[in-house]
């Protein structure tokens, strides 16, 4: 089994190509070119949306969970209009991706 290289699971072990019940998901750790952005009513509960946005893909909308953890337990309810977090840059999520 193949993930698309923006997938925060292709780095997931697999047996038999099943997984094996544990995640390994990358670390977005803070730089000094992530920014505060407060969620507008938009992109309430569609992180999808702000990804396209900002990164143009939707597929990265995993970025805002790993990268705020403390305030996206649930990466979707939780994403919601007024709520602060931190936006990492485009160069961090690159060489966490890899290039596009």
């Amino acid at each position: 089994m193949a993930f698309r290289k923006d997938s925060f699971l292709r780095r997931q072990e697999l047996r038999q190509g099943q997984f094996l019940n544990t995640n390994n998901l990358p670390a977005i750790k803070q730089t000094s070119r992530d920014e505060s952005y407060t969620i507008g009513a938009e992109f309430d509960e569609r992180p999808d949306l702000l990804a396209h946005l900002l990164y143009e893909s939707s597929n990265l909308w995993w970025v805002f969970a790993l990268r705020n953890p403390d305030i996206l337990k649930d990466p979707i309810r939780d994403f919601s209009a007024g709520t602060v977090i931190m936006l990492p840059a485009m160069d961090t999520i690159t060489s966490l991706i890899g290039s596009r």
